[in-house]
């Protein structure tokens, strides 16, 4: 009983959920009523209600919502682990000042611009913008943890001495009083990129979110894998993935992923014999993809469509392919997994009805399908998850009934979902921000993309494997978005720079920022499935780094041959899809040990398998027709095998 209560407490750790503890009484209603509000003032910027003939100029909207969900960050995110269940008074303190600061530079946004507070400021702004710097790095700390902190606390004081910072690191150098006047006051810090995104496009794909998961959307998708994969062989396997993709597209978040859907899947893929250590790679890895899954793929999607300034319906289409071929390595892989080792699929009991759950949630499909329609051939990228939360939530009310049924109750609980959620977005994007403003103001960042450019040469491969080591290590230390948003700046323009697709070069830097949570030695997916299965993490680890082997593979392919990710001619695309997908295959049956119409097969067909694939995958016609070439002779040879056996 001690060890489970220790587990539990580990998952709670790591997905801050003690932050939940503190939603009572007073903070409760804090959040429901101020975030409430500030959902409200998003929807109002969005559909230009304008209800008061009063139109907000950008920055004044920005530090609106900041004066709303980052004083909310200190109520609901304990700044330490003492305090995970009450609220000490230098919360309340901090929760008073950020809000009267952010107010204050809110209202003062008309002047701000005009006078140019961001070089020149008097005396109380520049002290509210010291003030707002300060308050939007602990609310960093206790958003995104201490290494993220630390690097944000790094690059935000890194203009004080880059007049002395030798060679590529040099640049123009900033005073303190300076520094917080462009970090606060400026238009490429706190309230640049990554907080315009939020405040323009990301709060309604959050609340589109948070209404499918208060509704029961969740329950419905788990119940519909199960309905559809259930009775086949390593039927949860396969639950775990399908379930963990559509979690993963929403939350983006990779813990919570494991968390949420591993509790159920995990120990129902360990009832059927898959081991603790396979289970645990399994739910690691789709997780893991889940983030990389369209429609949603959590906030960074959202954030690498403003970086290149394209619509958000061109990246989701452009990340479709690499995903879906991804989640169909992880099937076949743990279909031959369960075909050697003869396992069943979930016990009848447990399986629901394919029709009946359809029927009862059918909606929740519509609502998706709703969303990219109006994504995709509408282009209303503002206005899309708007209406698709009230399309879920009007079928709820109308479809759903007893306590099921979208009620003043479930309101609530999407009001103080969607605040939780948007407070934690807005306290991490307004540190990494910093990061943004000070790679800008000294010109750091343009120079560390030439330089990358200049060590590399003519050596493409040379530039792409420094992008993938950069954007694996860095990954390790920062969420998926910060991970992104510094490479995106940095390393992005050093890829365009080499000739290679734009939007390819920036799916490259996401996928390799995503490869820490399932590779030693940090792994922190394998890190919380490993506690779920009560199996050793480094083993977990290492088995997912096999499982989702294509995914090391996928972002050289596409960035090298963008006809993968469905840019180029339709010819170009339907080989390079084929191919990919065939090559795929091949690696699961290599690496199981499993080929369809042969049966359980021994290395000396898995390993020219295995080469099969890596022709398939490797450019050049030649090498294709190798690679069907050894297929073709891998199967001959299997077939006699077996004919003589019979014989």
């Amino acid at each position: 009983m001690s060890n489970t209560t220790e587990d539990d407490a580990k998952l709670e750790e790591m997905l801050d959920e003690a932050s939940s503890d503190r939603l009572t009484g007073l903070v409760y209603w804090i959040t429901l009523i101020y975030g409430g509000f500030g959902i409200l003032v998003a929807m109002n910027q969005t559909f230009s209600w304008d209800p008061f003939g009063y139109v907000l100029v950008d920055n004044s909207f920005y530090y609106l919502l900041i004066s709303i969900f980052l004083p909310i960050s200190f109520l609901v995110f304990p700044g330490r682990k003492a305090d995970q269940f009450h609220v000490p008074y230098y919360d309340w303190i901090l929760f008073v000042v950020t809000l009267a600061t952010a107010m204050y530079l809110s209202f003062h946004g008309g002047e701000m611009v005009e006078q140019g507070w961001d070089l020149v400021a008097p005396m109380e702004p520049t002290i509210a913008a010291a003030i707002i710097c300060f308050v939007a790095l602990e609310a960093v700390r206790r958003a995104g943890g201490n290494a993220l902190f630390i690097i944000v606390v790094i690059f935000f004081a890194f203009p004080l001495w880059t007049g002395s910072a030798p060679g590529f690191l040099w640049g123009v150098e900033k005073s303190a009083v300076e520094l917080v006047r462009s970090h606060a006051m400026g238009f490429e810090s706190i309230i640049g990129v990554p907080m315009r995104v939020a405040g323009n496009l990301l709060i309604g794909f959050l609340i589109f979110g948070s209404a499918l998961v208060v509704t029961g959307g969740g329950e419905f998708f788990m119940s519909f894998a199960s309905a559809l994969m259930g009775r086949s062989r390593g039927g949860p396997a396969k639950v775990a993935i399908l379930s963990s993709g559509f979690f993963g597209s929403l939350s983006g978040s990779v813990i919570s992923n494991v968390v949420t859907t591993g509790k159920l899947t995990i120990p129902t893929m360990k009832r059927v014999g898959y081991p603790a250590v396979y289970a645990g790679a399994v739910e690691s890895c789709a997780s893991t993809g889940g983030a990389l899954m369209p429609p949603v793929m959590g906030a960074v999607a959202f954030l690498m469509a403003e970086f290149l300034n394209v619509p958000y319906a061109t990246v989701m289409i452009a990340a479709i392919v690499p995903a879906v071929i991804f989640y169909i390595a992880l099937l076949l892989q743990v279909d031959a997994y369960a075909a050697v080792n003869n396992l069943k699929g979930m016990d009848e009991s447990e399986i629901p009805d394919l029709w009946v759950t359809f029927k009862s949630g059918w909606f929740y499909i519509l609502s998706l399908v709703a969303l990219i329609y109006m994504l995709v051939w509408l282009r209303l990228d503002l206005y899309a998850p708007y209406y698709a939360a009230a399309l879920l939530i009007v079928c709820s009310l109308i479809f759903r009934k007893g306590k099921d049924r979208f009620s003043f109750a479930t309101l609530l609980e999407l009001i103080i979902d969607s605040a939780k959620i948007i407070s934690n977005i807005i306290a991490i994007l307004a540190g990494v921000g910093m990061i943004v403003g000070s790679l800008a103001f000294t010109g750091v960042g343009g120079a560390f993309s030439r330089e990358l450019l200049q060590i590399a040469g003519d050596n493409l491969y040379l530039l792409l494997g420094m992008g993938a080591v950069t954007s694996f290590l860095l990954g390790m230390g920062m969420t998926v978005s910060a991970c992104y948003i510094f490479l995106a700046i940095i390393l992005g323009p050093a890829l365009i720079g080499a000739g290679l697709d734009p939007i390819a070069s920036h799916l490259f830097i996401l996928y390799w920022g995503m490869l820490s949570y399932i590779t030693p030695p940090v792994a922190l997916a394998a890190v919380a499935a490993a506690i779920i299965a009560k199996a050793d993490t480094m083993a977990i680890g290492i088995k997912s780094m096999r499982l989702g082997l294509i995914n090391f593979i996928l972002p050289f392919i596409f960035v090298l041959n963008p006809a993968l990710i469905l840019r180029g001619t339709w010819d170009d695309i339907i080989v390079m899809v084929s191919t990919a997908l065939i090559a795929v295959w091949l690696m699961s049956s290599g690496f199981e040990g499993y080929l369809y119409r042969v049966g359980i097969i021994g290395w000396s067909i898995r390993a020219p398998l295995l080469v099969a694939a890596g022709c398939l995958l490797y450019p050049g016609e030649y090498s294709k027709i190798a690679g069907v070439g050894l297929v073709l002779a891998c199967y001959a040879y299997s077939w006699s095998q077996q004919k003589k056996a019979a014989a």
